[in-house]
């Protein structure tokens, strides 16, 4: 019933981008038609201006400049509805690679999207044991943002995730919100796609954020700014009318070129500033229009839509103001902005209106990449859930410590060919000891287990039937690695690592604790005292956790505390003289080994 429900589901979310697919390329094929067209027609405008002028000639000017503009009307008219196509058929053709894209992500490459391979570090609790980043890593799988900031909180959720019920419960909302409003979260991603930022933009974007005050603090420049351009439309009206003397104009000549040019160098500071920040506006304020357009009805999205309204006034209007003040500011360069400036000194006005946006604005610009970053990374975990309607939003306990689920599975495994487990850990402290051989599934589980914890408490939707899960703190430790660089020997790296746990656990932190094969880098006597003095410690410390081992010694644990502590196992089954797997977890320690009969099956005596 099951796998019946979770196909048929995938299905619609298959044909979901099918469609878009096929009805956006017939468009783009419509769309690439009626450019052809209106290119010809142009081309034929062309011909036939210049057939005009060859008969016309020899005729007066005022006949053949009004038969010109019978064609050059149409043609500008014509060039103007050819740039507004062809942005569409550019948009069109984005939306079908990114529904592609989707649809090979559906099965399990990941190539298009960014894995932030750059977050990879052993250092972090988790990362590195999950495969959280990297090439064909979760977050890869993931990720949709389309701006640097989006980009640096959702890579902040999966390395901090929410340890708060309420705050886990509120993304939740929104998430679910997100996952049906298909439409919205695609039109952002392609508009971001289409213009990309940069890295650095945000930082630029400082200046904003501290008032300059060499305009709008003097409070003669807002009489200035309308005076000055008033009066030359009053003296040389009068002067037009011969009520006054031509000379008056030689006089406010000076005066009006001196309060042009007085502040230069405070309005070549603001523009050296500011140059680069129209380049910028243009492609954010789009992806702000795209939040600003939508009325949402979660808590989380209604607040980031908030967060971008301010006196009435949206984001993207904002930023359209300050874009004009801009402009000017860099048509100072050419004739006619000096001629322009010196009649209405609209540098300087210009320069008094950036000045005054950022003391009404200047504090709103870092509100505004917060909301824009956490709508962004947001959309990545909206889409996440659209596509994979069979997960659920797990449960969140209130009470340390519980992860109690059924059918849990990883989100990185074929879905007709994952094999799924349930898992019970109702309370502190509480262990799991897995034990099997060889490739029978140990790590998978423990992987499993993690990434559906981690997704629970980043406010996603996990690849489970039910899932109930308390938000500790989560710390694996499943690849150590030696280091030349550190002069770091493996075993100690290990040690370094369990150091760590403890010390968390002295400190009262709550912690759920992933292990697998405890203490590998050294001797099997030395090992399996450590490793059952370090349970018995963790049990101690009323800590919760799963730890995997071929030591089936660890299984006497159980004995020792019938209460704390469960076996579980993964068997190898061999028969006529094949290794079968059934990656299913049973109860109990294992029996079956298989490391001897693989060397043996590989030619190596024993």
């Amino acid at each position: 019933m099951f796998i019946f429900f979770t196909f048929a589901s995938m299905e619609k979310v298959y044909g979901y981008y099918r469609g878009i697919v096929e009805a956006y390329s017939l468009r783009v094929h419509n769309l690439t038609k009626k450019i052809h067209l209106f290119g010809t027609i142009r081309l034929l405008l062309v011909a036939g201006a210049m057939v005009a002028v060859w008969f016309l000639k020899d005729t007066n000017w005022q006949i053949l400049t009004g038969t010109l503009f019978l064609f050059i009307i149409p043609f500008v008219a014509l060039m103007m509805c050819h740039n507004f196509l062809a942005k569409r058929k550019v948009y069109a053709e984005e939306l079908i690679t990114a529904a592609r894209n989707e649809l090979k992500e559906l099965d399990y490459d990941f190539s298009a999207y960014d894995g932030a391979p750059d977050k990879i570090s052993g250092e972090h609790s988790f990362s590195l044991d999950l495969d959280l980043f990297g090439e064909r890593s979760f977050f890869q799988s993931l990720n949709r943002t389309v701006t640097h900031p989006g980009r640096e909180r959702l890579v902040q959720w999966f390395q901090h995730p929410l340890s708060d019920k309420a705050e886990i419960l509120r993304r939740q909302e929104a998430v679910q919100e997100l996952a049906t409003l298909t439409q919205l979260r695609q039109h952002f991603y392609v508009t971001g796609q289409l213009q990309s930022g940069e890295k650095n933009d945000t930082a630029l974007l400082a200046y904003l954020t501290t008032p300059s005050s060499a305009f709008i603090r003097n409070k003669l420049w807002p009489v200035l700014i309308w005076l000055v351009p008033m009066l030359w439309i009053v003296i040389l009206l009068m002067s037009l009318l011969e009520l006054i003397s031509p000379v008056i104009i030689a006089i406010y000549f000076p005066v009006s070129f001196l309060i042009a040019y007085c502040k230069i160098k405070n309005i070549n500071e603001i523009h050296h500033k500011v140059n680069k920040m129209e380049h910028i506006f243009s492609i954010y304020s789009r992806l702000f229009k795209s939040i600003e357009d939508d009325s949402f009805k979660s808590a989380e999205l209604k607040e980031i839509s908030s967060q971008l309204i301010k006196n009435q006034t949206t984001a993207s209007q904002a930023i359209q103001k300050l874009s004009g003040y801009i402009r000017i500011l860099d048509q100072r360069g050419n004739m006619g902005g000096a001629i322009l400036n010196l009649f209405t000194i609209r540098e300087n006005r210009s320069a008094w209106q950036i000045e005054k946006w950022m003391q009404v604005y200047g504090t709103e610009v870092n509100r505004w990449f917060d909301a824009l970053a956490r709508f962004d990374a947001l959309c990545s975990l909206g889409g996440f859930a659209f596509n994979h309607p069979d997960y659920v939003y797990p449960a969140i306990a209130d009470t340390y410590f519980r992860m109690a689920g059924k059918a849990l599975g990883h989100p990185l495994l074929p879905r007709d060919l994952c094999v799924r487990n349930d898992i019970a850990i109702e309370k502190s402290p509480s262990f799991m000891i897995v034990t099997g051989a060889n490739m029978a599934g140990k790590s998978t589980f423990l992987r499993t287990v993690g990434i559906n914890f981690l997704l629970a408490r980043v406010g996603a939707p996990v690849c489970a039937e039910e899932l109930t899960v308390y938000p500790a703190h989560l710390v694996t430790s499943l690849r150590t690695s030696d280091s030349l660089v550190s002069n770091e020997s493996y075993f100690f790296a290990e040690l370094k690592r369990l150091k760590m746990i403890i010390d968390r656990l002295q400190q009262g932190e709550e912690l759920f604790i992933i292990l697998d094969e405890i203490l590998k880098g050294t001797n099997s006597i030395d090992k399996q005292k450590g490793s059952l003095a370090l349970i018995k410690q963790l049990v101690s410390y009323q800590t919760c956790g799963i730890i995997a081992t071929h030591d089936l010694i660890l299984g006497t644990l159980q004995e020792e505390f019938p209460d704390y502590v469960k076996n579980y196992r993964f068997e190898a089954d061999i028969t006529n003289e094949e290794l079968t797997f059934s990656y299913l977890l049973r109860e109990g320690i294992a029996r079956n080994m298989n490391a001897c009969f693989l060397m043996q099956k590989m030619g190596i005596t024993v």
